[in-house]
């Protein structure tokens, strides 16, 4: 989705939305709110870690924001708790106390998503009825709030998984799309920030070396977003318990249980070896195109020195991603690195992002003998 573009007509009440004042408002809401999503999948990935997803069975959007205020309800949650097969199979016997230990990291979890769609829902309210919008922009804010309510009703749909027979986790489909959902709203607006900072393209076109540069970090963008959702099926199959070595399995490349299922698609998504092996090859094929387009981009490439600090982010970011990854697997999980490791994910795909945006190519005429109005107010009678 694009954000560029040229700006709409001028607001009402004298506030022309292309001020630079104005812009870095409404790019710093934008990102704040990005900083936001990005604890919260952080909260999400301690909450799985630590068995705490399952301890509320209740969906209760508005009076779920108040926690128990007595012994009696502690008593009815807790005795809600007792019925599903996590407590029964897994669990028996955590007592009052072990419950509340749980529940108050996914009560955390879920009054942070509620807090998100506050600092969404009010200045944006505040920055259409001012005028601070451009109207470009207000169609996709509008349906990034309608996604974060669909994100909170996905959340929901995931944990329910956790409570039919014999399960005692919630189902890694389920946990997969929830992730994806949260990285696609999660780049949307971080995507929108970064056109409202700066709305257009550098002056210039790329050369052809930068123009490599581009399509190399596009590479490690596409290769970034496969390593997680491929994360994200071992996390849901507990992958990460298993094969604790590096950088062979069970003492082979390739391990041997790697296609046991049928078809063998299945072994994508539900054998334990095969995620995990698919896992590590997506983040090391990652690591190699990032860094080919660190070393394109300072050595043969001219890129402007923005661009060139968001490449060397880039890759300084999917080199310290490898190495918590290998770290956590070493580990057999420790739940501190697992969710350095998870929130490391997003600020790979953040850097990826930005130095995408700071090399977008210039845009053509519209027809020929077309030019570009300079920035400014639009001449009298136009």
């Amino acid at each position: 989705m694009s954000f560029d573009g040229q700006r709409g007509r001028p607001a009402p009440r004298g506030v022309d939305p292309a001020d630079p004042q104005n812009r870095l408002l409404v790019a710093g809401w934008l990102f704040t709110v990005c900083a936001m999503l990005w604890v919260m999948i952080g909260l999400g990935g301690a909450t799985r870690l630590t068995g705490s997803g399952l301890s509320i069975m209740e969906w209760a959007p508005l009076s779920g924001a108040v926690p128990p205020l007595s012994d009696a309800e502690w008593q009815r949650l807790y005795a809600l708790y007792q019925q599903i097969p996590q407590y029964q199979l897994l669990n028996t016997g955590i007592g009052i106390d072990g419950f509340k230990h749980i529940f108050w990291l996914e009560w955390t979890h879920r009054l942070w998503g509620r807090l998100i769609g506050i600092v969404f829902f009010v200045p944006l309210v505040w920055f259409w009825m001012t005028g601070r919008l451009e109207r470009r922009l207000r169609p996709a804010l509008a349906l990034f709030f309608l996604l974060g309510g669909l994100q909170g009703a996905v959340g929901w749909f995931m944990v329910a998984s956790g409570f039919l027979p014999d399960s005692t986790a919630v189902s890694p489909y389920r946990l997969v799309i929830h992730l994806v959902l949260a990285l696609i709203l999660y780049a949307a607006i971080l995507w929108a920030g970064l056109s409202v900072l700066r709305p257009a393209p550098g002056a210039g076109a790329l050369g052809a070396s930068a123009r490599g540069v581009r399509r190399l970090i596009a590479a490690a963008a596409i290769l970034i977003v496969a390593s997680i959702i491929a994360g994200g099926f071992v996390a849901g199959l507990h992958a990460g318990l298993d094969y604790n070595t590096f950088p062979l399995m069970d003492g082979r490349l390739v391990p041997h249980s790697y296609a046991t299922l049928q078809p063998f698609l299945r072994n994508l998504t539900e054998n334990i070896a095969a995620v995990q092996f698919d896992h590590r090859i997506l983040a090391t094929l990652t690591l190699l195109t990032a860094t080919t387009a660190v070393a394109a981009g300072l050595l043969r490439a001219q890129l402007p020195a923005g661009a060139r600090r968001a490449v060397l982010a880039l890759g300084a970011c999917v080199v310290a991603q490898y190495v918590l990854g290998v770290a956590t697997l070493l580990s057999v999980v420790a739940v501190p690195l697992a969710v350095a490791h998870q929130m490391m994910a997003v600020l790979v795909l953040t850097a990826a992002l930005v130095a995408l945006h700071s090399l977008r190519a210039m845009r053509r005429p519209a027809a020929a003998g077309a030019y570009a109005r300079p920035p400014g107010p639009a001449p009298a009678g136009a």
